[in-house]
C-alpha cells in the first residue's frame, strides 16, 4: 500500500467506496463521476502504478482483473450487450490515478476510434 495513494486508500477501507465486488486480489467500485451510465472501476489491491509498471509475476493478477470484468459484466445483466474495458497508462494515455485500474463502461453504444 502506498500512504498517499487514494486507490490504496479505498482498497484497505481507509476510503468508502460504492463496492460492486471484492475479493482477496481485487476491488471493484462504482466510478464518482462516471463516464457511462455504468462505470466501474477494477482495481487491484496490490499497488502498482500503472500497466506499464507490471511485471511477469503479476500475469495471473492481470488476468484476474479482466476475468472479474467479465464476471460483473455477466452479473450485472449488460455482457449480452456489450461493454468496454479500458486501461489508461501514464500521463499521455489518460491515466489520472498512479495506481492500476480498468475501466469497465456499459449501458450506451461505444463508437472506435474512442479518440
Amino acid at each position: 500500500m502506498r500512504e498517499n495513494c487514494i486507490f490504496c486508500k479505498i482498497a484497505s477501507g481507509d476510503i468508502p467506496a460504492a463496492k460492486v465486488f471484492e475479493d482477496e486480489h481485487c476491488l471493484a467500485f462504482n466510478d464518482i463521476e462516471p463516464q457511462a451510465p455504468t462505470h466501474i472501476l477494477i482495481i487491484p489491491r496490490k499497488h502498482i502504478a500503472s500497466l506499464d509498471k507490471a511485471k511477469e509475476s503479476h500475469y495471473s493478477l492481470l488476468g484476474h482483473l479482466l476475468l472479474t470484468a467479465a464476471d460483473i459484466a455477466r452479473a450485472k445483466g449488460f455482457a449480452e450487450d456489450g461493454y468496454r474495458v479500458v486501461a489508461n497508462t501514464n500521463s499521455d494515455g489518460g491515466q489520472t490515478v498512479f495506481h492500476l485500474h480498468l475501466h469497465l463502461l456499459a449501458g450506451r453504444q461505444f463508437i472506435f476510434p474512442p479518440g
